[in-house]
C-alpha cells in the first residue's frame, strides 16, 4: 500500500513522493481502522514539526480524512465497523491520510453525516475547526457585530463568513481578484436565498479603492469589532506573494480610527508580527491581539470534549447547508504530488481533495 510522503530539503525545496507504507496489524484498545474515501491536500507546516521537536525523514501528507471503519479496537465505544466518519489525524500520526488505510485514535474522528459526500467532508472538517476556534473560541463573536474577513474567497475565508452570518454578525470581505470578487458577491445564505452574505466585497486587487476607507464608509465611520488576518505585508516592498496583502500599518491604522470614535474591544486574529509602535497603539486602544493555531486542539487533550463538539457542529452545518464551500474536481492519487506541491508553492489553494 502506497502513502504521500514529503521529505524537506535545502532552501524550501520539499518533495513529495508515493512510497510504501505498514498498517499495524493489532489495533490499541482506543484505535480504529478506517478505510479512506477522500483526503484533503493542505500546505504542510514544518515550522510547526521543528518547534514541538517533530523531525522525521519523511512527513506524512494528507490529515483530513473522511472514510468506512473497518475495524476497532476492543475499548472503542464511538464506533462500529462500516460507520462513516470523518477527521483530523495529529500532527504525529505515523500513517499519512493519503493512502488506502490507516489506524488512528477513536478520539480523533466523529460521525459522518449520510448527506455529506466523502469530498466535502474531508475538504471543510479542518477549516470549519479553523473558522469556530478564530469565531467563538477566540474573537468571541455575538450578533450585532462586525467581523472583516481578509481573503474572504479562501477556503477558511468562506467558512468563516457564513458562520458569522449564521450567527447574526455583519461581515465585510477582500476579495484578491476579479474571479474572487464574483465568487464572494454571489454567495448566498440559501438555495433560493437572493440576499448576500456580505455586507461588501472590497477589491484589494483594485488599486483605486482603499481597505480603510471602504471600511468605515461601510461602518459608517464605526469600524469593525473582529479583524481575521490572512496574512501582512511588514514592509512597503510588494513580493510577488503578497501583492494582494495589506500593509500592517493599513490594520492598525483601521484599528488606531475606529478607536477614536468607539470604545469597544477589538479582538484582532493577526498572523504577522507587530513592531512596538503598533503594539502600543493596541494597548491604548484596549485591543485584543489573538494568535489562530488550531493545532493546540490535538496536541494538547485539555479540551478533548469541545474539540470533538466542534468537530461534530462543523460536520451538522455542512449537513444542513449553512456551510457550504467552494470545490473543484477531485484529483486521483496519481496526481496527489503535482498537486500537493501547487498548494504547498501557494500556487493553488487548498481546494483540491483526493479521492481514493
Amino acid at each position: 500500500m502506497k502513502g504521500l510522503y514529503c521529505k524537506p530539503g535545502d532552501q524550501g525545496d520539499v518533495k513529495f513522493v508515493l512510497q510504501e507504507t505498514n498498517v499495524p496489524t493489532n489495533l490499541g484498545s482506543h484505535q480504529v481502522k478506517v478505510q479512506v474515501k477522500s483526503c484533503a491536500l493542505s500546505p504542510v507546516d514544518f515550522k510547526l514539526y521543528e518547534d514541538l521537536k517533530f523531525e522525521k525523514e519523511h512527513v506524512p501528507v494528507g490529515r483530513e480524512i473522511a472514510g468506512v471503519v473497518l475495524q476497532v479496537g476492543p475499548k472503542v465505544t464511538f464506533f462500529q465497523p462500516d460507520d462513516e466518519v470523518v477527521g483530523i489525524l495529529p500532527l504525529d500520526a505515523e500513517q499519512p491520510g493519503l493512502c488506502s488505510i490507516v489506524v488512528t485514535d477513536e478520539y480523533n474522528l466523529v460521525q459522518k453525516p449520510e448527506k455529506v459526500s466523502w469530498v466535502e467532508a474531508a475538504a471543510v472538517i479542518k477549516d470549519g475547526l479553523r473558522a469556530y476556534t478564530a469565531l467563538h473560541t477566540l474573537a468571541r463573536m455575538a450578533a450585532g457585530q462586525t467581523v472583516l474577513v481578509l481573503d474572504g474567497a479562501g477556503p477558511f475565508g468562506v467558512l468563516a463568513i457564513q458562520l458569522a452570518h449564521y450567527h447574526g454578525v455583519k461581515v465585510l470581505a477582500t476579495a484578491s481578484s476579479p474571479e474572487d470578487q464574483k465568487f464572494l458577491e454571489e454567495l448566498r445564505p440559501s438555495v433560493g436565498v437572493q440576499e448576500s452574505l456580505l455586507a461588501r466585497v472590497i477589491r484589494v486587487w483594485d488599486s483605486k479603492q482603499d481597505l480603510v476607507d471602504s471600511c468605515l464608509e461601510e461602518t459608517g465611520g464605526l469600524g469593525v469589532d473582529i479583524i481575521i488576518d490572512s496574512g501582512v505585508r511588514l514592509y512597503e516592498e510588494k513580493p510577488e506573494a503578497q501583492r494582494h496583502c495589506p500593509h500592517k500599518h493599513d490594520l492598525t491604522a483601521l484599528i488606531f480610527t475606529l478607536l477614536h470614535y468607539t470604545f469597544n474591544t477589538i479582538n484582532f486574529i493577526l498572523f504577522s508580527k507587530l513592531d512596538p509602535p503598533d503594539s502600543h497603539i493596541l494597548f491604548l486602544k484596549a485591543a485584543s491581539l489573538l494568535f489562530l493555531n488550531d493545532e493546540v486542539w490535538t496536541t494538547s487533550r485539555a479540551k478533548q470534549g469541545r474539540y470533538l463538539h466542534i468537530l461534530k457542529d462543523v460536520m451538522d452545518k455542512l449537513c444542513t447547508g449553512t456551510f457550504r464551500p467552494q470545490l473543484v474536481d477531485p484529483v486521483p492519487l496519481y496526481e496527489a504530488t503535482v498537486s500537493m506541491e501547487m498548494v504547498q508553492r501557494k500556487q493553488a489553494r487548498k481546494r483540491i481533495a483526493v479521492k481514493l
